[in-house]
C-alpha cells in the first residue's frame, strides 16, 4: 500500500489560496481515478478538485470553510501498490523518512481534529482571520476583544497580524475569559464566505412570505457591490449610437461566420473590439487605484458579466483584448460564455480585469447605470438595439428615417476620471461604431 498526497491545484497565476466549502468523499469512501474529492471556492468561482490516482481516502486534514493555500496537502489516498505521484513513498522509503512523513501527518490531523469554535461569537471573521487564529493560538475571546478597522468593525488581517504583535511583545493581554463588552452586531450581507451566524432567522409576519438566505456567490456579489459603492465616486455619462450598419453587416455575414468558424456571431464581439480600440486611445480608462496610487495597466483585460443559470453574476475577463482580431474576439467571447453558465470557469479566468462591459440589452434594458468593478475605475453598459426614428442628414436636406440605435452607459470614478476623459472615452467607442465598415470581411 502507499499514501498519495492531494494537494490544492495551481488554479491560475494570480490565484494563491481557496476554501473549502464542500466534502464529497468521507473518510474510508473509495475513489476513482479523475474523480471529484472535494469542492472549493475562491472570492469568485466555486469548483472541484478531482484525484489524481484510485484508493481510497484515510485522512482529511482541512475541513470545511478551511483556508487552503496552493500547494498545501489537503487529502490523504490510500492506494494499491505505488502512487504515482506520492513523492513521499516513491521507490522504497527508509524507515526514518515513513517515521516522519507520518508525524508530519499526525501533526496536522491533530491540528485539524480540534477546530477553533466561533460559534459563540456574534462578529463575523473571514475565513483568513479564523485561519491566522488557529495558527497562532488566538482565542475567540481575543477576537471578539481586537477593535477591527474594517466595515462595522470587522476585524482584518491586518487588525489579527498587529494584535499577535503586540501579544508577543507583552504589550497586550490575553483575555483569560469571554469578553462582556457590547459587541458590534454584523449586517447580514458579507463580502466574504460566511458560516452561519447566530443571529435570528426573520419571521414572516402574516405567515406567507418565503425566507430564503443568500447564497455564497450571492452574498460575495451583494458584498462586493455596497463595498464598490463605498469606494468610488460613480459619475455616469450617456450617449446614443447609430449601430444600423453593424446590423446590417451582421444579418449578412452571420450565416458564413458560422459556417466558416463553427462559432455563432453576436453584436458582444463588435462591441468589445471598439472598447478594446478606445482603451488604446484613452489609456487613463485602463488603470486601478490603489490607495493614494493610480496603476497603469500594461494590457488591456476585457471583463465581460455574465448572468448565471441561478441568477447571479461573474464576469470572465478576456486577457490582451486589443490584440483580437474580430475572429478571436467572437471565440473568446462565446468560450467563456458558454463555460460560464456550465460552471466550468477556471479561477484565472475571473482575474487581471482592466475594464469591464456589460450588456443589459440582454434583458430588454434601454440604458443603466452599472457599478464599477473594483480596483477598475470604468464599466459600459450595452444598452438595447432599438429601430428608432431619426433625422439623416443628406446634401439634398434633411429627412426622418428608420434607423438601429442604443445608449452606451458609462460609469466611471470620479477620484481619477473627471468628466472629460469619461466623456471623451464613451463617445469614441461611439465613433467606432458608427463608423464600422459595411465592407469588411470577418
Amino acid at each position: 500500500m502507499a499514501r498519495f498526497e492531494l494537494k490544492l491545484p495551481k488554479m491560475g497565476e494570480s490565484v494563491a489560496e481557496a476554501t473549502i466549502t464542500n466534502w464529497l468523499k468521507e473518510v474510508g469512501d473509495k475513489i476513482e481515478a479523475d474523480e471529484a474529492v472535494l469542492e472549493i471556492a475562491t472570492d469568485k468561482v466555486d469548483s472541484e478538485v478531482p484525484s489524481e490516482v484510485s484508493g481510497i481516502l484515510v485522512e482529511q486534514l482541512f475541513g470545511k470553510d478551511d483556508l487552503v493555500q496552493v500547494g498545501q496537502t489537503i487529502a490523504i489516498i490510500e492506494t494499491e501498490g505505488d502512487a504515482p505521484a506520492a513523492k513521499a513513498t516513491e521507490e522504497v522509503a527508509a524507515p526514518a523518512e515513513v517515521a516522519e512523513i507520518e508525524k508530519t501527518i499526525e501533526t496536522a490531523k491533530e491540528t485539524v481534529a480540534a477546530p477553533q469554535d466561533f460559534s459563540g461569537s456574534d462578529k463575523f471573521f473571514s475565513p483568513l482571520v479564523k485561519n491566522i487564529a488557529k495558527e497562532e493560538g488566538v482565542s475567540v475571546a481575543e477576537l471578539d476583544n481586537i477593535a477591527g478597522s474594517g466595515k462595522d468593525g470587522r476585524v482584518t488581517k491586518e487588525d489579527i497580524l498587529k494584535y499577535i504583535e503586540n501579544r508577543k511583545l507583552g504589550v497586550v493581554e490575553t483575555p483569560k475569559v469571554a469578553v462582556t463588552a457590547p459587541k458590534v452586531v454584523e449586517p447580514v450581507v458579507q463580502a466574504a464566505p460566511v458560516q452561519k451566524s447566530q443571529q435570528a432567522v426573520p419571521v414572516s409576519v402574516n405567515g406567507g412570505d418565503e425566507i430564503i438566505e443568500m447564497d455564497r456567490m450571492r452574498k460575495l456579489i451583494s458584498g462586493y457591490m455596497t463595498a464598490s459603492v463605498q469606494t468610488s465616486a460613480h459619475v455616469q455619462s450617456f450617449i446614443e449610437v447609430d449601430v444600423t450598419n453593424i446590423v446590417k453587416w451582421r444579418d449578412k455575414v452571420k450565416t458564413a461566420f458560422e459556417k466558416r468558424e463553427g462559432e455563432k456571431l453576436t453584436f458582444t464581439p463588435i462591441m468589445m473590439e471598439a472598447v478594446a480600440k478606445a482603451l488604446k486611445d484613452f489609456p487613463g480608462m485602463n488603470i486601478s487605484v490603489d490607495g493614494d496610487y493610480i496603476i497603469k495597466k500594461k494590457n488591456i483585460n476585457l471583463g465581460m458579466a455574465a448572468a448565471l443559470p441561478n441568477g447571479n453574476l461573474i464576469v470572465p475577463v478576456i486577457k490582451n483584448a486589443d490584440q483580437l482580431n474580430l475572429v478571436g474576439m467572437a471565440k473568446a467571447v462565446n468560450d467563456l460564455g458558454n463555460r460560464a453558465k456550465a460552471g466550468k470557469l477556471k479561477p484565472d479566468d475571473t482575474q487581471g480585469g482592466t475594464y469591464t462591459v456589460t450588456n443589459v440589452g440582454t434583458f430588454g434594458s434601454v440604458f443603466g447605470t452599472p457599478i464599477i468593478n473594483q480596483p477598475q475605475v470604468g464599466i459600459l453598459a450595452l444598452g438595447a438595439i432599438r429601430k428608432v426614428p431619426a433625422v439623416i442628414e443628406t446634401p439634398e436636406g434633411d429627412f426622418i428615417g428608420i434607423r438601429q440605435k442604443m445608449f452606451l452607459s458609462h460609469s466611471y470614478d470620479h477620484r481619477v476620471v473627471d468628466g472629460a476623459l469619461g466623456g471623451s472615452f464613451v463617445k469614441r467607442v461611439a465613433e467606432y461604431l458608427e463608423a464600422f465598415d459595411v465592407d469588411r470581411d470577418f
